[in-house]
C-alpha cells in the first residue's frame, strides 16, 4: 500500500480487495466485488468534493464531466497499470480477461478497503496527495475533455459580444497540415492556437482566449 502513501492496518481487507472473482470461486475465497462496489461510491464523492473545490465557478454540468472523465473505466484501467496492481493482484491467467479492466476494478477495491481501515478521510489524503499527484493529469484531462470553443461561444452570447474564429496561417508541413487561428472578439484580436486541424487551432485558441478573459 506504499503507492497510496497508506499503513494497512487489517491485512485481511486488503487481500480480498486483491482477489478477483476468477480464483475466489476455485478457492472459496471472498472476491472484491463488493469492495469494488464501495470503492465506486467512496471514489465518486472523494473526486466530486475535490473538483467542487477546484472549480468554484463552474456549473454542475462542468463538473459532471470532469467527474465522469476521471473516474471512467479507461482511466482508473490505466491508474490501476501504472500502480503495478497487476503483479500482487490474484486471479486466473486461464480465463480470456482483459487485464487493464481488473487492474481499474482492483484499484476501486483497494479504495474501498482504505475507507473500510482507515476511514473516509484516509481515503482523500491518498488520493488527493498521492494517487492523483503521480497518476492522474488533470490538466491533461482538461484539455482532451472540455470544449473550449463551446464554452467561449456561451460566453460571448451572455455577454453580447460578437466572437469569430480567423485563419491567420496554413502550412503544409509535408505529412501533415499546421494551422494557426486567432479568436476576434468584437474585431479585437484576444488568443491565439496551433493546431494539425482547424477544429484543434481552434480549441487552442478559444482555450487562450478564457484564460486570458478570466474564464479558466
Amino acid at each position: 500500500m506504499q503507492r497510496f502513501g497508506y499503513r494497512l492496518k487489517k491485512i485481511a481487507l486488503f487481500s480480498e480487495a486483491l482477489t478477483h472473482k476468477s480464483v475466489s470461486n476455485v478457492n472459496g475465497e471472498t472476491s472484491n466485488e463488493r469492495l469494488e462496489f464501495l470503492g465506486d461510491s467512496i471514489l465518486d464523492s472523494v473526486v466530486a468534493e475535490m473538483l467542487y473545490s477546484k472549480f468554484p465557478n463552474e456549473d454542475e454540468g462542468y463538473l459532471t464531466k470532469v467527474k465522469s472523465k476521471i473516474v471512467s473505466r479507461r482511466t482508473l484501467g490505466v491508474i490501476g497499470h501504472e500502480m503495478g496492481i497487476a503483479n500482487v493482484l490474484q486471479y486466473s491467467n486461464s480465463r480470456s480477461i482483459k487485464l487493464e479492466t481488473i487492474e481499474g476494478n482492483a484499484f476501486e477495491s483497494l479504495i474501498g478497503a482504505i475507507y473500510l481501515d482507515g476511514g473516509y478521510r484516509s481515503v482523500k489524503k491518498s488520493l488527493k496527495h498521492h494517487v492523483f499527484r503521480k497518476y492522474v493529469d488533470l490538466n491533461q484531462i482538461l484539455i482532451e475533455e472540455i470544449d473550449f470553443k463551446s464554452r467561449l461561444f456561451i460566453w460571448s452570447q451572455k455577454n453580447r459580444l460578437e466572437l469569430e474564429f480567423e485563419i491567420i496561417s496554413e502550412v503544409n508541413k509535408g505529412t501533415s497540415w499546421e494551422y494557426l487561428m486567432a479568436v476576434k472578439i468584437n474585431g479585437q484580436e484576444y488568443g491565439r492556437g496551433t493546431g494539425s486541424s482547424k477544429k484543434k487551432a481552434e480549441q487552442a485558441a478559444a482555450q487562450e482566449t478564457l484564460e486570458l478573459v478570466g474564464e479558466l
